[in-house]
């Protein structure tokens, strides 16, 4: 056992864990296709998605301050069984460009019948998502507290490697 590892292991502020995973289905200008991914998300989660609108005009996209362009959903309990059959879409492989430094990850699934557990729907034709997954250590909170809101150390921060050995604690392969 390493000297990393053995840290790890012995100090329980040390362990990862997830805060948050969420999924988004971007769909541009077409309202039905809106419709359609607010379905697929309330049968992914338990929790209703709300609709993402856009801030900025961009004539050339043709899109306006207001207009509902996509869906997404933000999930903070029972992340890791909804993560593993996920994953399972992915063929339980991922890359390192998918992991970012501060030890978040997200990845793309092109069509949702590959996920564990759902089936086609004829309504929904075939439409695909993206899963963004926040990792955290125990001790995150005084960057985001109301008061006395500090740094987290350089020590204690997640890092890239952080995450690819939490990801492949859950059986998954990460491949350059």
């Amino acid at each position: 056992m390493t000297d990393e590892t053995k840290q790890t292991v012995q100090n329980p502020m040390k362990r990862v864990h997830i805060e948050k995973m969420t999924l988004n289905i971007g769909v541009g200008k077409d309202e039905s296709m809106l419709k359609k991914g607010l379905l697929l998300l309330k049968k992914l989660s338990p929790l209703s998605p709300v609709k993402t609108v856009t801030r900025r005009r961009i004539p050339g996209w043709g899109l306006r301050p207001g207009l509902a362009i996509g869906c997404k959903v933000t999930i903070r309990k029972g992340t890791e069984e909804l993560l593993k059959r996920l994953l399972v879409a992915k063929m339980n492989t991922l890359l390192e460009k998918n992991f970012d430094v501060h030890g978040n990850f997200s990845f793309g699934i092109p069509e949702y019948i590959d996920i564990q557990g759902l089936e086609y729907d004829p309504d929904l034709k075939i439409m695909g998502l993206e899963v963004a997954v926040t990792l955290q250590r125990p001790g995150y909170r005084v960057k985001q507290r109301r008061l006395q809101t500090s740094k987290v150390g350089k020590y204690h921060s997640l890092t890239k490697n952080d995450a690819i050995n939490f990801v492949r604690s859950l059986g998954v392969e990460v491949t350059e």
